[in-house]
């Protein structure tokens, strides 16, 4: 122990720390700052992105594989939050979809707020479904529809999610509706689903004394819609896989086989429901899930990371894009990039 002290003592004696002066310690300094910019512009381009991952269409362009997620509703959703959660997970967001009506209820200058923001990274936003309590409301009055439909256009949304859960529409009329609200400058997104009553939370016991549809009813009205202009079809999910006691498998395969892949969206706002869509529609499944579920769904998506039935299970194929531009029929002699 004394050796080790008087060694320690000549070291100090003999070790002095040299003197760094004030023009070298600013430039120091400087470069450490440039150093910590650096690293975080090189962050914003993915420094893990050695690493092999999904392949999955840029945002910019991006017609499947779609992620639409709830905003205010189950949980207030600010402004402040959502440019948060943009700013990290934008590029796997692509639509902002209010809930119950919950837009009605804010001061113009937030809710302006909120649909810019989402805007500001590139997001579309939707009404959600409050078309039904609009209809119900004005006895389907033309003129009122027009002016809820001119200030949701005003407002800055994109989308109208155009539902008839509690509702009952003839189909032709629910058409009509569809073309009217792309005469308005928004893009009609019909709500189709089997289950009567589906949309207010309502318990298993309610649902099935309220009973189902054939899911040709769905696919008939679905294609009725698309015909008339709809941008995309929002498939239901109660009666399907939400507030049922076995999953209504059948339908979703019916639905999937019958209707064009980049024209329809699963509400999916459960962790194992957009599994299943993962699992069976691969990873560019349309889905609508909750704000909180982004980074789950987006590791699912590019094949990172899942649960014992879908870890290291879930693959794409680069050039997917040159058999889907010309609508299935595969474009030779051009880079997979272009896509």
């Amino acid at each position: 122990m004394l050796a080790r002290t008087v060694f320690a003592q000549t070291l100090r004696q003999h070790v002095r720390p040299r003197p760094i002066s004030a023009a070298r310690a600013l430039h120091s300094t400087a470069s450490l700052a440039n150093s910590n910019s650096n690293s975080s512009s090189s962050s914003s381009t993915h420094p893990f992105s050695f690493l092999p991952a999904n392949a999955l269409e840029p945002k910019a362009k991006r017609t499947r594989g779609l992620t639409e997620i709830r905003g205010p509703y189950y949980a207030p959703v600010t402004k402040t939050y959502l440019d948060e959660l943009l700013k990290d997970w934008g590029e796997y967001v692509d639509g902002v979809k209010f809930a119950g009506g919950a837009f009605s209820l804010m001061p113009e200058d937030r809710l302006r707020a909120l649909i810019e923001t989402a805007h500001k990274h590139g997001c579309y936003v939707s009404t959600g479904g409050f078309i039904e309590r609009v209809l119900s409301v004005s006895g389907g009055d033309k003129s009122v529809i027009s002016k809820y439909l001119t200030t949701c256009k005003n407002l800055g949304f994109d989308v109208l999610e155009i539902s008839s859960g509690f509702l009952s529409i003839p189909t032709d009329d629910w058409a009509s509706l569809i073309e009217f609200t792309a005469a308005h400058g928004l893009k009609p997104k019909p709500e189709v689903g089997i289950q009567w009553g589906a949309g207010g939370d309502a318990s298993v016991e309610e649902l099935e004394s309220a009973g189902t549809r054939d899911p040709k009813w769905l696919i008939d009205r679905a294609k009725t819609f698309l015909d008339a202009g709809a941008h995309m079809i929002m498939i239901e999910s109660e009666g399907i896989t939400e507030n049922v006691k076995s999953w209504r498998t059948d339908v979703i395969s019916a639905v999937t086989s019958a209707l064009p892949a980049e024209k329809i969206m699963f509400e999916a706002a459960d962790p194992d429901v957009f599994a299943y869509h993962i699992q069976n529609q691969g990873a560019r499944a349309n889905l609508f899930i909750d704000h909180s579920q982004v980074v789950q769904l987006a590791c699912l998506r590019r094949g990172i990371w899942g649960t014992g039935s879908t870890f290291a299970r879930v693959v794409t194929f680069e050039g997917t894009g040159e058999h889907f531009r010309k609508g299935g029929r595969a474009v030779h002699n051009e880079p997979s990039e272009k896509y």
